[in-house]
């Protein structure tokens, strides 16, 4: 059982959500963060009374923003806008992505601006340490006046509404509180709009992609190294004295990577070796393309961590100052650029793999056509690569960007969205299908290994294609590929965090 993860005012950076995605430890509120909460719902409380309007409490929502609301119909309100925001539609978003949601909103809670009491805060908590999960379907959100629709979801169980995961099983929220003894909260003023304001859904969408991405990036590499070595190629490519005349640093990475996962190889004293050693280039430019999809991550990384620490929601309430003020934090722009270079970074990542794969299968250097024994009585590895073309076409159409589109909403009052949902949605498949061209990727250069006259693989990748065989064997004839197609994406993923980590890799 893992320790108890007290939640506090630290920034949080990306190894602590994937420690606390893998762990699932339980969640305490640190008591610092709970006098915070406690101090801005105070706030509320009192600023509620006033003549002034503040929007979202004594207001209306949207451009409803200066219709007036009675204090005894404050509390309706906040139920009411959870009631009319729920229109999320589709099927609900995996289970680690809405956990990862509840997570991402409790760091804007903590801080005690977004003018919350520890009720609804305290529950949150508790069904994160019950393993009760939110179900959020996946569409509805724009990625501006927050995530609207996925975070009503969201927020429905805690007034005893909607569904909730609990043990991988869609049940009624209403039910799973009973059998906890919990009663439905009554949301007080500004609580409501506090939970479903902010854009932490497509925040979480981006964070559990990108933790995929990093392990995915990595992979590349090992999966190119064993690629090079199948086809003789050529290692000035990713020299160090070369890649000294580069001020990339990330290109420098991947070079580094490359001498370290190739040490001990012979590949480049083969005949087979291009005597020129102006090697193909998805061999020969791999540093400068894997470097640049490192550079978007790299960027991406920054961005992420400093938007989910901050606060994402509108009004703030800053106690201290006794102070409320209004502005923006509820847009998702950022988050819709990153999300949409991601895509891009997936898209550039496969497509040069699958290039790769083709120039493994074209019946050069050595190598028999398609990487089978009889070929024409056997077609080989021919048409794998059909299904690499066929997800890095449909990942060239993923990164065409939704965040430069907007569509307004809110009788004009919300006239700038950033339409993050899409790039988000966009992001889930594109990196879905990297794992699969990778997969295929893989496929075909162990299997190129085999035919590689004289190949001694270095220590490195000769363990890696021990294992890979050890799920996938080699293609004497042919078979159904499906299933080793889903193997080998299997192997890549489940492989990728170890390599990224075991393998003193940059």
């Amino acid at each position: 059982m893992p320790a108890d993860h007290v939640l506090g005012p630290q920034f949080y950076r990306m190894d602590d959500f994937r420690e606390i995605v893998a762990a699932r430890p339980r969640l305490t509120i640190a008591g610092g963060v709970a006098g915070r909460i406690t101090r801005g719902a105070e706030l509320v409380a009192r600023k509620a009374l006033e003549d002034e309007h503040l929007y979202g409490v004594n207001t209306g929502f949207g451009s409803l923003c200066e219709t007036r609301i009675d204090g005894e119909e404050m509390e309706t309100l906040q139920l009411n806008h959870l009631l009319s925001h729920a229109c999320g539609v589709g099927d609900p978003v995996p289970e680690p992505i809405a956990r990862l949601t509840l997570l991402v909103k409790l760091l804007t809670l903590r801080s005690g601006n977004t003018g919350v009491s520890l009720a609804p805060v305290l529950r949150l908590v508790d069904f994160w340490n019950a393993g009760l999960v939110p179900a959020i379907p996946k569409r509805g959100t724009v990625g501006a006046s927050g995530d609207l629709a996925p975070l009503a979801h969201m927020a429905l169980p805690l007034v005893g509404l909607g569904e909730i995961f609990d043990g991988g099983r869609l049940r009624p929220a209403a039910v799973v509180l009973a059998e906890h003894g919990w009663a439905p909260l009554r949301l007080k003023p500004k609580e409501g709009l506090a939970l479903t304001n902010g854009v932490q859904y497509i925040n979480a969408i981006a964070l559990h992609c990108l933790m995929r991405l990093l392990d995915l990036v990595t992979a590349a590499d090992v999966v190119a190294a064993v690629s090079i070595q199948g086809f003789s190629g050529a290692r000035t490519f990713y020299d160090e004295l070369y890649h000294q005349t580069s001020f990339h640093l990330e290109r420098r990475a991947v070079a580094a990577n490359l001498r370290r996962l190739l040490d001990g190889s012979n590949h480049f004293t083969l005949p087979t070796c291009n005597r020129s050693r102006q090697d193909p280039y998805s061999f020969r430019c791999l540093p400068q393309v894997h470097g640049a999809v490192r550079q978007l991550t790299g960027f991406a990384c920054n961005t992420l961590e400093n938007e989910v620490n901050g606060v994402s929601d509108n009004p703030l309430f800053f106690p201290e100052q006794d102070a409320v003020l209004f502005g923006g934090n509820l847009h998702g722009q950022s988050t819709a650029f990153l999300l949409d270079i991601l895509a891009m970074a997936a898209a550039e990542l496969a497509s040069i793999s699958e290039r790769r794969t083709y120039q493994l299968l074209s019946g050069q250097r050595g190598l028999p056509d398609f990487l089978v024994k009889d070929a024409g009585r056997n077609s080989g590895l021919m048409i794998v690569q059909y299904t690499a073309a066929a997800l890095v076409n449909e990942n060239k159409v993923l990164s065409t960007p939704a965040s430069v589109d907007t569509i307004p909403t809110c009788q004009l009052q919300e006239d700038s969205v950033s339409m993050g949902g899409t790039s988000g949605y966009k992001l889930l498949q594109a990196v879905d299908n990297l794992e699969y061209v990778l997969g295929i990727e893989l496929l075909t250069a162990a299997q190129a290994t085999a035919f590689v006259a004289g190949l001694e693989l270095s220590s490195v990748t000769r363990s890696v294609v021990e294992s890979f065989r050890s799920r996938v064997p080699f293609l004497e004839a042919d078979r159904i590929l499906a299933v080793d197609i889903e193997t080998s994406r299997s192997f890549v993923v489940e492989q990728a965090p170890a390599w990224r980590h075991g393998l003193a890799l940059a």
